[in-house]
């Protein structure tokens, strides 16, 4: 079996993530990995046709959902080498959150991905789609997704 050297963990901030926060360090911190801890900013506004936006307002929207972000994963590494996880780093990304995550584990060459599940089935799962499927299916490294319930 291969060793494990690099995870990427891959949160939304919700609580269905809070498990697999828990996953991924406690594998990094038992195994010596590096772990990298992703966050995907996307679709800040749903707009119709007819509505207009000034472009200054879109950027301040989108450079306060980045700084908002940043605070939010640097309290998390804070968490995470407090818990005994050593190398960890931390990255913001815009755009589709299963393409960027993707990008993100092979920039990282990473030999694990790890990311929660809201669980969600049927109608709700196949309106809103499932970034957790999207991983597995597409990931170019191991996937372990871990169940909020």
């Amino acid at each position: 079996m291969k060793r494990i050297k690099r995870i990427v963990y891959a949160t939304d901030f919700s609580r269905a993530s809070t498990p697999a926060f828990s996953a991924a360090v406690n594998l990094a911190a038992s195994v010596g990995a590096r772990l990298a801890i992703v966050h995907v900013v996307s679709g800040l506004l749903p707009l119709l046709p007819d509505q207009y936006f000034d472009p200054s307002l879109y950027e301040r929207l989108k450079r306060d959902a980045r700084a908002w972000s940043s605070r939010r994963l640097q309290a998390l590494a804070a968490r995470a080498r407090k818990q005994g996880a050593q190398r960890v780093t931390t990255v913001t990304r815009e755009g589709d959150p299963a393409t960027e995550i993707i990008r993100m584990a092979r920039a990282e060459h990473a030999d694990l991905l790890i990311t929660g599940t809201h669980g969600r089935g049927g109608v709700p799962r196949f309106l809103i789609g499932s970034v957790a499927d999207r991983l597995v299916r597409t990931a170019p490294c191991a996937v372990m997704t871990v169940r909020s319930r």
